[in-house]
């Protein structure tokens, strides 16, 4: 009896020791995440790099500028010149080297509205970018606090384990001492031992599953998974408020909606500046050049051309095989796909609201019947084993009764991390973390 009572006095003492780690909260759990999951950094990148293109440069709507230079030699092994007076004369080994340099400009003055329209569908890309980091981030949110919570759920069960432990301590203490005043048979002592070590394997199996889950948070805070932390002990529950409040909201709030209603202004555009290709074409282009050629052994012997250069052109779209209209009829086609995309994705959108509302209506019911059952089973365990101690029970009675309150802690449990993750998702289809 004293080993048995010191194997339980040294695991209850040393299971609640692995709690006095440092404390995180939701909201620090939250805050580590977003500034280090490595998703968050990987669409922040993607997002910086939508405003990185969004320039009037890349939509052409400035002059190109360059300075070019180029010089080259040759050695001719016979030269054979006949000149306008008559004469001739033959070179052997000429030598040559010409130098070209020159500073250019060209831009172009219009291209049908491309230019402009493809500025204004660079800036919906990168409204289109930040929606899409917002959905990463509420993402990130969604899986950090799910993932805290699951190792508060953990803790609660090992909790519970433990308070069953307890009582267990006590049964197999009264059926040590009833067996050995021979008032109980000793089936009775045997049976509350092999419920205590059965509850002893279940804390230690909980406590691997503790280890699991803080492991799992660590990654998604982009942490090394042995850091040690604890969390709080309790799931707590907010009002969401007005359910129909909530489904007008979907629309304006919803990432999801948001970066498809995006996409459709972005291939709407698309399609702008695929007629485009139907219209003509100006270019400008000016320039300063100096261009040198010098032939030894001929007459002149160099060459020397220096000044400016001014210039135009203009493209009009005669026949192109059918390559514009048909270019023309894929962005038709992509808007039509894409305003699809976006009914479809407010359908879903809608069907994940009105789940979550569902389930956090009936888990919250669940939680309120639980509530009370929990209360009435651990009476029951209470009374069970104050009627084995005064002989007027069987083990037997008292391990449904240990049965009965652990399966209604778990279930309770259960419930309260359920309306959670209802809460959460809610928030997170409402943009309102």
């Amino acid at each position: 009896m004293k080993k048995i009572i010191l194997t339980i006095s040294l695991m209850v003492f040393l299971i609640p020791s692995t709690y006095t780690q440092k404390l995180i909260t939701e909201q620090d759990a939250v805050g580590i995440a977003l500034k280090y999951n490595y998703d968050i950094l990987i669409a922040r990148n993607n997002a910086t790099s939508d405003s990185v293109n969004n320039t009037t440069g890349n939509a052409g709507m400035l002059p190109t500028l360059s300075i070019n230079g180029s010089e080259s030699y040759s050695t001719a092994n016979n030269v054979q010149q006949k000149f306008s007076d008559g004469t001739s004369s033959t070179v052997t080994n000429a030598n040559s080297n010409s130098i070209d340099a020159s500073v250019g400009l060209n831009w172009t003055l219009f291209d049908g509205g491309k230019m402009f329209v493809t500025k204004r569908k660079l800036n919906e890309i990168q409204a289109l970018g930040e929606i899409q980091f917002r959905d990463r981030v509420l993402q990130t949110e969604f899986d950090a606090i799910l993932a805290y919570y699951d190792v508060v759920r953990q803790k609660q069960e090992l909790a519970s384990i433990n308070e069953v432990i307890t009582y267990n301590l006590e049964r197999v203490k009264i059926s040590q001492i009833s067996y050995d005043a021979g008032l109980s048979p000793k089936t009775n002592l045997l049976q509350a031992k092999i419920d205590l070590n059965v509850y002893q394997e279940n804390a230690i199996n909980q406590q691997t599953i503790i280890i699991a889950s803080k492991r799992t948070l660590n990654q998604l805070l982009g942490r090394n998974p042995d850091i040690q932390f604890d969390v709080l002990d309790s799931i707590p529950i907010n009002d969401l408020g007005d359910k129909k409040e909530l489904a007008q909201k979907l629309d304006s709030s919803n990432t999801s909606i948001l970066a498809y209603k995006k996409q459709v202004d972005v291939s709407k555009l698309s399609l702008k500046e695929m007629n485009t290709l139907l219209l003509p074409k100006i270019n400008f282009n000016a320039g300063y050049g100096l261009f040198q050629s010098n032939i030894p052994e001929s007459n002149p012997v160099r060459s020397r051309t220096i000044g400016p250069s001014v210039g135009g052109s203009i493209s009009i779209p005669i026949y192109q095989a059918g390559n514009a209209s048909r270019q023309i009829r894929t962005a038709r086609i992509q808007v039509s796909s894409d305003e699809y995309n976006l009914e479809s994705i407010r359908l879903q959108m809608n069907q994940q609201l009105q789940n979550a509302l569902t389930q956090f209506e009936n888990q919250m019911n669940l939680l309120r019947i639980e509530k009370d059952n929990a209360i009435l089973a651990k009476e029951n365990l209470e009374i069970s084993i104050q009627r084995l101690r005064f002989g007027e029970t069987t083990s037997l009675e008292v391990s449904l009764a240990e049965g009965s309150f652990v399966d209604s802690l778990t279930r309770l449990i259960s419930f309260e991390y359920n309306l959670k993750v209802a809460e959460t998702k809610l928030k997170q289809l409402l943009s309102r973390f």
